[in-house]
């Protein structure tokens, strides 16, 4: 009989863990190959992992809301024959061995086998990876709690843990804080502190202000997704030196070409018409123009992508965002990007996005206009060096030039706004981009034909 090892799927660029919300199989069960085992969770989305043999599930390895890093063994599968053979993705095949040494008395073979890739995350910012101190075990929201309340890890170490294994858990660090809050804490003298793991690369964060001085207040746990937007903006404006560049653009003819085709687009298409595929076919064209923007950083190199892969900043109900991607933008036509924009915008919203579709972007928008608001200064999605908001739509008097003279009109105008990473986008760059963006916009053809 032979052991697979089912190990930890790598997730994406950057993704270094992820959380075990629920085991679908429990040891003894019988399990087909493809057939979901557990399910997981990183930044935002959650995913199942299916098995990839058939088999007995031998032995799990971790509980669940267990924070487990890639390539780490999650469960044993045992299969029927000499041995096995599936492969591992190239993915998580450097962060583990193909297989382990055969038992000492030859009855079975250990195979190490990465599960189907799960859904990936458009990068956190760090590793936030549970770590021991001496013999105990700290989870990542313990660690982080610790670090924001100013707790030090002498006294940490002196917490009495109702988890399983004497383990801390929030809820006896919030009652912890509680009753510190009320008495002088105590803390262990520095010469019997134990000695602290290696440092972790976390957001740098202040200590809670008074947070139940007053007793007029109401502490909200942030949950694990936006826990970890948090680290990835934090990260971005760490990693990137941001400037912001604006432009205002009139986008009469558009909209009235909108106003005027979208019942009969609908008709035709079965798609309803927004202005997000008009704004992302204006952004490739210039994307075509300036290619300098569709890059990213490598220490001390440039990396230009040649292919155009749009990521759009999706709402969710929780008030979270999402960041679906529309891969090789530039090759579809305006029906194909409205087709995209629609379908990852719905299936965001029900959590049922693919993993491959929130990966790999090269440039992303965001309409901060959804939300009545006329401008922003977005933080870059890293890798990337740009992010472009639009802001809302307005109608409102304008010197419009003719033929005959200047007059004023009633025009649609709206501001565009874009910040990018000044390491390697400079003033020029980022503003003629952003401008010949407006100009595309504004050089709408108020006679195109569906």
């Amino acid at each position: 009989m032979a052991q697979v090892e089912l190990i930890m799927p790598k997730m994406g660029e950057s993704i270094m863990e992820a959380t075990i919300l629920n085991w679908v199989k429990k040891e003894g069960d019988q399990v087909e190959m493809d057939e979901t085992i557990l399910e997981i969770a990183t930044d935002k989305v959650d995913s199942e992992v299916p098995s990839p043999v058939a088999g007995t599930i031998g032995k799990i390895m971790f509980q669940v809301d267990d924070v487990v890093e890639i390539g780490k063994v999650i469960a044993i599968i045992e299969t029927e024959g000499a041995s096995a053979t599936p492969q591992a993705s190239p993915s998580v095949a450097e962060a583990a061995p193909a297989s382990a040494p055969a038992s000492s008395n030859g009855a079975s073979t250990s195979t190490k086998v990465d599960a189907p890739a799960a859904a990936p995350t458009p990068q956190p910012a760090t590793a936030d990876v549970s770590v021991n101190s001496g013999d105990r075990f700290y989870s990542p929201l313990v660690r982080n709690i610790a670090k924001e309340e100013g707790i030090a890890q002498a006294e940490l170490d002196t917490l009495p843990g109702t988890g399983k294994e004497g383990r801390v858990t929030k809820k006896d660090m919030l009652a912890y804080l509680e009753q510190r809050s009320s008495a002088p804490a105590a803390v262990a003298p520095p010469a019997t502190a134990r000695p602290t793991a290696p440092a972790i690369d976390q957001p740098i964060s202040s200590p809670m202000a008074d947070a139940s001085g007053s007793g007029n207040v109401e502490i909200i746990e942030m949950d694990r997704m936006r826990r970890l937007i948090a680290d990835h903006m934090v990260n971005s404006k760490h990693t990137s030196p941001h400037v912001t560049s604006f432009v205002e653009a009139d986008v009469t003819n558009m909209v009235n070409w909108r106003e005027k085709n979208k019942h009969t687009f609908q008709k035709k298409f079965g798609e309803k018409i927004t202005f997000t595929p008009l704004f992302i076919e204006a952004i490739v064209r210039a994307i075509h123009d300036y290619p300098m923007i569709n890059v990213s950083v490598d220490g001390k190199n440039i990396i230009r992508k040649k292919n155009i892969n749009i990521g759009m900043a999706a709402a969710l109900p929780t008030g979270n965002l999402i960041v679906p991607v529309i891969k090789n933008a530039d090759h579809l036509s305006l029906i194909g990007l409205t087709k995209a924009v629609n379908d990852l915008a719905g299936r965001a919203r029900e959590n049922k996005l693919k993993p491959e579709e929130i990966q790999d972007g090269t440039f992303t928008v965001t309409n901060v206009g959804t939300f009545g608001n006329v401008m922003g200064t977005p933080i870059i999605n890293q890798p990337q060096a740009a992010i472009m908001a639009v802001g809302a739509i307005r109608k409102r008097p304008a010197v419009v030039e003719t033929e005959f003279g200047d007059l004023i009109a009633v025009r649609h105008m709206m501001f565009l706004s874009m910040s990018y990473d000044h390491r390697v986008v400079d003033g020029m760059l980022g503003g003629s981009f952003l401008r010949r963006v407006g100009d595309y916009l504004e050089a709408f053809d108020a006679n195109r034909s569906l």
